[in-house]
C-alpha cells in the first residue's frame, strides 16, 4: 500500500470514529492520537485536540493507542492482534480465526439458477466461499460508546439448568470479517482492558505480535468449538442495504418430553448510499422440518428502530430462535422508510438452521 494510500485509508477509518463520536474520540484516557505514528505512510496527528459532536460534551482529548499497521488484504491475522472495527471504531485483539463459508448473493453466478428449497421458497442458488472470520475480545471502555449501533453480549450460550430457555451472555466477545480489522501495535503490556484477556493471553516481547495464548485460551477454544464455530454467512443487498446474517447452533435442551434445538443468528444492517433510512419493521418466515411454517412481524429490532445514516451506517443485533426440531431455515424481509415517508423492503437472505448430528451431550455453559 503506497503512503498515499495509506493515509487515505487512516482518515477514512479516523472519519467514521469522528462521525460517529465512538471511543476513539471519548475514552479520556485512551483515544486516538497517533495511531500511525512512524507507520509506512503514517500521518502524526496533533498531540492534544478537543473534538465536539452534536451529542457529546467538547473538551474530551484524545490520548495515545499505539502505531497503524498497514492492513492485510490476503492471509490471516494471528492471535494477539491488536486492531481498531473499521465500521463501529471499537479498539479489540483477536483471540482466533474461523474459516467461513460466505453465500454472497450479490456476486453473480456464471449461470444462474433457480432452486426450490426445503422451506418451499424460491431461491438463487449460490456458492459459497471461504472467509476468515475472528473471535474477538472489545476493549470495555469502549462497550459504552457502541452499544446504540452493535450488542456488546450477542454471544450467548444455553444455561446449565432446568429452564430450557434460560441463555447467559459473555460481555465484549465478537466476530469481525478480515476487511473490518485495522491492524496497529502497543508497546502497553496490557492494551485491552477485558475481564479475559489477562486470562487468555499474555506479554512475550519476542514475538509479534507480542501477545501469545495461553492453555486456557486453547483449552477454552477446544472445548467451546461447536457452540463458538462460525461456519456459514449469508449477505444480500436490496436498494444499497446490505444484511448480512451469521447463524450459530446453540444445543438441544429438553422440555415438556420434547427436545427443543436452539440457534442465535447475528445481523448487520449497513448503508452502502447517503440517505439516510430507518429501519421500522421486521418479516421472517420460519420453516421447520417438523413441517410447521411460522410467520412473525413486528416493530423494529431488539427494541430499537435504528436509523442509518452516512455518519452511522451500520448496526448489528443477534437474537435468537428455537425449533421442534433439528433444522429448518429462516428468511423473510425488513421494512425501511426514507426520509419523505416512503417504504421500501430489504431482503434478509435465506439461512439454514443446522444442529450438531453427532451431539453426545448437549452444551453445558461455559467449559473452562
Amino acid at each position: 500500500m503506497s503512503g498515499g494510500a495509506a493515509r487515505r485509508y487512516l482518515a477514512a477509518a479516523l472519519s467514521r470514529c469522528r462521525a460517529q463520536a465512538l471511543p476513539l474520540r471519548e475514552a479520556p484516557s485512551r483515544g486516538l492520537r497517533a495511531l500511525c505514528a512512524g507507520a509506512p505512510g503514517a500521518v502524526q496527528l496533533p498531540p492534544r485536540r478537543h473534538l465536539s459532536s452534536r451529542n457529546r460534551a467538547e473538551g474530551k482529548v484524545l490520548e495515545p493507542v499505539g502505531v497503524f499497521e498497514v492492513p492485510k488484504p490476503h492471509g490471516k491475522y494471528e492471535t494477539g492482534q491488536l486492531f481498531l472495527h473499521s465500521v463501529f471504531g471499537y479498539r479489540g485483539i483477536v483471540l482466533f480465526p474461523w474459516q467461513a463459508r460466505l453465500y454472497d448473493r450479490d456476486v453473480t453466478s456464471p449461470v444462474p439458477e433457480k432452486s426450490e428449497n426445503a422451506a418451499g421458497h424460491g431461491s438463487k442458488e449460490v456458492k459459497g466461499k471461504t472467509h476468515t472470520y475472528y473471535q474477538v475480545l472489545i476493549d470495555a471502555r469502549d462497550c459504552p460508546h457502541i452499544s446504540q449501533r452493535s450488542q456488546t453480549e450477542a454471544v450467548t450460550f444455553l444455561a446449565n439448568h432446568d429452564d430450557s430457555r434460560a441463555l447467559y451472555a459473555i460481555p465484549g466477545l465478537d466476530y469481525v470479517s478480515h476487511e473490518d480489522i485495522l491492524p496497529y501495535s502497543s508497546t502497553d503490556q496490557v492494551p485491552i482492558q477485558h475481564e479475559l484477556f489477562e486470562r487468555f493471553l499474555m506479554y512475550d516481547q519476542t514475538k509479534v505480535p507480542p501477545f501469545v495464548a495461553r492453555d486456557t485460551l486453547c483449552a477454552w477454544q477446544e472445548k467451546n468449538h461447536p457452540w463458538l464455530e462460525l461456519s456459514d454467512v449469508h449477505r444480500e443487498t436490496t436498494e444499497n442495504i446490505r444484511v448480512t446474517v451469521i447463524p450459530f447452533y446453540m444445543g438441544m435442551r429438553e422440555a415438556q418430553n420434547s427436545h427443543v434445538y436452539w440457534w442465535r443468528y447475528c445481523i448487520r444492517l449497513e448503508n452502502l448510499d447517503n440517505e439516510v433510512v430507518q429501519l421500522r419493521e421486521r418479516h421472517w418466515r420460519i420453516f421447520s422440518l417438523s413441517g410447521t411454517l411460522e410467520t412473525v412481524r413486528g416493530r423494529g429490532v431488539v427494541g430499537r428502530e435504528p436509523v442509518l445514516s452516512k455518519e452511522q451506517p451500520a448496526f448489528q443485533y443477534s437474537s435468537h430462535v428455537s425449533l421442534q426440531a433439528s433444522s429448518g431455515h429462516m428468511w423473510g424481509t425488513f421494512r425501511f422508510e426514507r426520509p419523505d415517508g416512503s417504504h421500501f423492503d430489504v431482503r434478509i437472505p435465506p439461512f439454514s438452521l443446522e444442529s450438531n448430528k453427532d451431539e453426545k451431550t448437549p452444551p453445558s455453559g461455559l467449559h473452562w
